[in-house]
């Protein structure tokens, strides 16, 4: 039952670890950079690059992952082992933002190259469900609430809330 408890524990602790990599990678907002970015995450699940993924292959993934972020190779997560994974995770992908964003290749972004091909009013609109050109309490709230349920239906918490959401 311990062993079951600690497999458990450790697919989550992988989940949560390698969990949200498209998410985290959507800087961009053209359906062809989504694309381009779906696919290169696809092909580091595809081990054997058949264009298809095994639940084997996930598997394998998902260890790795594991293993990787195990510095000290005793078989368990560490806060400090989850931070620097996560660190260097948030690394490569900021190096990645930067390459594809970075329009003059000079490994900086100006405001204007951060703005490129974005609709800056694209958000405030969806907020702004009435369309009076301000955000009410209300409408704020509803998407705190829509943000919960998205995460809920992709399986970020399960049918149950998160723990640490119940706290008052």
């Amino acid at each position: 039952m311990a062993s079951q408890k600690w497999i458990t524990g450790a697919c989550m602790t992988v989940l949560a670890l390698s969990g949200g990599a498209l998410q985290a990678e959507g800087a961009g907002s053209d359906a062809g950079a989504h694309g381009a970015r779906a696919a290169m995450v696809f092909g580091d699940l595809d081990a054997n690059g058949d264009g298809q993924l095994t639940q084997e292959e996930m598997t394998a993934h998902r260890t790795a992952r594991f293993a990787a972020a195990d510095a000290d190779g005793d078989g368990l997560l560490t806060a400090e082992e989850m931070t620097a994974a996560a660190a260097s995770r948030m690394a490569e992908r900021t190096a990645r933002m930067i390459k594809r964003m970075d329009r003059n290749d000079d490994g900086l972004l100006s405001p204007e190259e951060m703005r490129a091909g974005r609709d800056p009013g694209r958000m405030f609109r969806r907020v702004d469900s009435n369309g009076d050109g301000v955000v009410s309490a209300g409408e704020f709230a509803k998407v705190g609430h829509g943000m919960r349920g998205h995460h809920e239906t992709r399986g970020r918490h399960g049918k149950r809330r998160h723990r640490d959401h119940d706290r008052g």
